[in-house]
Parts: C-alpha cells; structure tokens; sequence
C-alpha cells in the first residue's frame, strides 16, 4: 500500500537511504533533512505498517518536480514496489499540472521504462542547483540527468 509518509515513518526511509548511501547507489539525506520534506515522500507499507520502499516528488518550479530518494528494501526488490512508488509520484506531479519530471540517478534504466530520456544536466533550471552546492559530490557530480514530460 503507498500512502502519504507520517512522522513515524521517517526514521525507517532514513534508515533505508543510509543503507543505500553506504553502498554508493543513492544520495543519503540527513535526518533533520527528512523532517524538512516530509510531505515530499510516499511509502510503501506493507501490512503490518512496515516501511519497504519510499520515494520523494520534490517540486521545483511551477512546471518541474523531481523524483528523489526512490528506495525499495533489499529483501523486497524483485516485487515491483519500485514502480509503483515512481507511477504514484508521476500521477501525483500530474494532479498538480507539472508538465515535466527529472530525476538524477545511478540506475538510468530502471528510469527509462518510464519514459524518461537522459538530457545534459545543463538544460535544468538553475533553481535545482541549490542542493547540488551542499552534496559532497559537488562540483563532481556522476549521476545522470533524465526528464518525462508528462
């Protein structure tokens, strides 16, 4: 089941980042940064209210979101939870008019099922550049730029 992400959910998607973090495959956030944003993440729960995947949709402009912090546990990988947190954010970007979504990422296949295309990270707004400046891989950035429009 997706649902908007609770309070009570943000220690579980921190500890899902981090584990994807350590290993290189995902930017981890901070936990004070997963406060600030909450209302950007979804869940997958499962029925014991268990978290097993997240996914954030972070708007940007009045046009442009991104889909950030997309994570499945280890151990549920193969269930398709993936795709179905990345087609809620796209239905949710779609309720809010958002013409475009971008994604930055280390799995660019995963993403092209979906429709979205590499571009040139230069075609983005300067607006998204603002948490670039803070990451610790800035200015040597090795993920790839992929857009939908929608």
């Amino acid at each position: 089941m997706i649902e908007k992400a609770k309070i009570k959910d943000v220690r579980a998607i921190y500890e899902l980042l981090q584990e994807y973090g350590k290993k290189g495959d995902l930017l981890a956030r901070p936990l004070s940064e997963l406060y600030d944003h909450l209302r950007d993440f979804s869940v997958f729960l499962d029925g014991q209210e268990r978290v097993l995947g997240c996914c954030a949709l972070q708007f940007c402009w009045k046009d442009l979101a991104e889909i950030r912090s997309l994570a499945v546990h280890p151990e549920h990988i193969k269930q398709t939870i993936g795709e179905k947190l990345v087609n809620a954010a796209l239905a949710e970007a779609g309720t809010f008019s958002i013409k475009k979504v971008f994604t930055l990422t280390y799995r660019p296949d995963f993403f092209k099922k979906y429709g979205f295309l590499p571009i040139d990270r230069s075609q983005l707004p300067l607006k998204i550049w603002a948490g670039c400046f803070t990451c610790v891989k800035f200015p040597g950035c090795d993920e790839t730029a992929m857009i939908k429009e929608l």
